[in-house]
């Protein structure tokens, strides 16, 4: 039997997403309350986002043309969000309110690319969770980036609608990474 290598290897970047939703979801998180949601885009779902970010570009060479062309080469996305707005009970105030009572008493709001209020312990474990979902795609060797403009677009067509805020992650498997030096 022949397999070929770029076969596999397309592949094997699902298999390594699948791994990344699993360390996401297992990543420690404050007091072991889970409020993250995770998917993986691939074909036409991640094509749109692609066109979504391209549609938010204002010139074919900013930063969101330029992310743009990078989720349209991958094989495939990893989104991971943030469900809210939701409060941990610390009282912290780092949200910008008094205590988490008048942070949820707020609800919902609209900002340019996310919605808030963001308990600040939600959002360190969103990144705890992305930081474990990269070093996964990294310990087997898929090239990838954490991507703030995707997450925008795939909030934006309501991906994920039950989440505040969203990450992308796409994920390549080529000779040299399409995310640096671009």
């Amino acid at each position: 039997m022949r397999i070929a290598g770029s076969e596999e290897e397309n592949k094997t970047v699902i298999d390594v997403a699948r791994l990344m939703l699993l360390a996401a979801r297992t990543a420690p998180k404050g007091r072991g309350i889970d409020d993250l949601e995770s998917m993986i885009l691939t074909g036409k779902e991640k094509d749109a986002v692609t066109k979504e970010m391209y549609k938010i570009s204002k010139d074919p060479d900013d930063h969101w043309a330029r992310d743009a062309k990078n989720v349209e080469a991958c094989e495939a996305l990893v989104l991971i969000g943030l469900k809210g707005p939701k409060a941990l009970g610390t009282q912290c105030g780092a949200c910008g309110y008094a205590n988490c009572g008048e942070m949820l008493k707020v609800g919902r709001k609209e900002g340019q690319f996310f919605a808030g209020p963001t308990c600040i312990i939600k959002a360190l474990d969103m990144g705890i969770a992305i930081g474990s979902a990269v070093k996964t795609a990294q310990i087997h060797n898929v090239d990838n980036r954490i991507f703030f403009r995707a997450g925008v677009a795939a909030y934006r067509l309501k991906l994920m609608p039950d989440s505040t805020i969203v990450i992308g992650i796409p994920l390549s498997v080529t000779g040299k990474s399409i995310f640096f030096d671009r």
